[in-house]
């Protein structure tokens, strides 16, 4: 063994991403979905050169340079990688599996253990929607830095919320949440994330109360725009909804009992709905079992996913702005798939097309995050977060549970045998 393997074979075993080569890639023998509805390119050639998409063509018409190294697809679908919009990587709900005064080095490691995991399950790119400790800011780092594999994160620092509410720092009144939203950002937050009603996990106060004052909740949204950075709500109150969306909030999370003149109102001013419909549904049930949540934990989702699953209808009837965030780990099994494949199959049952709701799981939510022209499209010039299925999910979304190939920026992260 040559020294630079045994390099390659200790960053395996230690889970750390290998270092970097820039070379040219041809995926061949596949067939690129497209987004906008029109045909596929069949028995493609996607050149990558480096992290980006070169040239996408059909297999005929597409020159391979000499020299590039060729992975065979044949007769696969080629997707961009799926991105989940509502995600705790150190998630530690109530029950049995519940950590406790659990330290800084804990939390980063099984956020970094979620993280690997999701990226392999076919998720390029997450947003952390309220981490702990600020491990989330050293993570990201890690794996931006190429230390180790994992999606592009985005995140949210910690969650904000009126002391009691539902989220992690506690702060009261417009100069403490000014200063709160001020400090996320400054350790590197992309977004802010404010508890702006009750949650399932709490153990007191009402999922549809609206517990922030007008100015508390105006002052932290004016403030995070003022520096660049957009504001979503942990939100299940109609009222809550209305006082945020007159502040000028750009999303919610779940939603749970929000009205169609809510969601109306969304759809007019451009604000979007991240459903986690998958933890409210009966496919979350056994996730719940494995962690030994509490009756009142499950009598708490039980109470909310009628109403749940008609906001997801109403919120597709009216086209409110939807982007695919699941709530549990992206890697979650759950119905005999994963959390954020199973939360995209919800959307078709609910009333999207399958290319809706194949959006929905990639370019929409790059729209939400303002990373549209990096990732969310197979196009020349964008990342190659690629994912490969047996069929194709613009016809069918459960084709997504057939995930065989996964690359992130150019590197093959999941893969069959490849020829040189």
């Amino acid at each position: 063994m040559t020294p630079r393997m045994g390099a390659i074979c200790l960053f395996a075993s230690l889970g750390l991403a290998t270092p970097a080569i820039a070379e040219m890639v041809a995926l061949t023998g596949a067939n690129v979905v497209d987004l906008d509805g029109k045909a596929p390119v069949q028995n493609a050639v996607v050149l990558i050169d480096g992290e980006r998409i070169k040239a996408i063509g059909p297999a005929a018409t597409t020159l391979i340079p000499a020299g590039t190294r060729t992975i065979p697809l044949d007769g696969k679908w080629l997707v961009p990688g799926l991105m989940n919009m509502h995600v705790h990587l150190a998630l530690n709900l109530p029950g049995a599996a519940r950590v406790y005064d659990e330290g800084k080095d804990s939390i980063a490691l099984r956020m970094l253990d979620n993280a690997q995991k999701s990226l392999r399950s076919g998720v390029t790119t997450i947003r952390l929607t309220g981490a702990q400790d600020g491990v989330d800011f050293t993570v990201k780092k890690m794996i931006d830095g190429g230390t180790f594999d994992g999606p592009r994160i985005h995140t949210a620092g910690s969650s904000i919320v009126a002391t009691g509410g539902h989220g992690s720092t506690e702060v009261n009144g417009p100069a403490e949440f000014s200063r709160a939203v001020r400090e996320q950002v400054k350790r590197g937050a992309t977004w802010i994330k404010l508890g702006i009603s009750g949650g399932i996990s709490d153990t007191h106060g009402e999922i549809a109360a609206s517990p922030f004052t007008d100015d508390e909740l105006k002052t932290a949204i004016e403030v995070a725009h003022r520096n660049g950075v957009k504001v979503t709500g942990h939100n299940g109150s109609p009222l809550a909804a209305e006082a945020a969306l007159d502040a000028g909030i750009d999303g919610f999370e779940h939603g749970y009992f929000l009205t169609p003149p809510v969601l109306t109102k969304m759809k007019l001013k451009g604000v979007w709905l991240v459903p986690t419909i998958v933890v409210s549904q009966q496919g979350a049930k056994e996730f719940y079992r494995k962690i030994g949540s509490p009756d009142w934990y499950l009598a708490r989702v039980d109470s909310v996913g009628k109403a749940h699953w008609e906001t997801l209808r109403n919120a597709i009837r009216i086209g409110t702005p939807i982007a695919l965030g699941s709530d549990q780990y992206p890697w979650e099994p759950n119905e005999g798939t994963t959390a954020t494949i199973r939360e995209a199959e919800l959307y078709v049952d609910a009333g999207m097309t399958p290319l809706q709701s194949l959006r929905a799981a990639t370019i929409e939510p790059a729209r939400m995050l303002g990373v549209d022209k990096e990732v969310g499209l197979l196009k020349p010039g964008y990342l190659a977060d690629i994912v490969a299925v047996d069929g194709d999910p613009t016809r069918d979304i459960r084709a997504l549970r057939t995930i065989s190939f996964v690359m992130k920026g150019g590197k093959p992260i999941v893969s069959g045998p490849a020829k040189d």
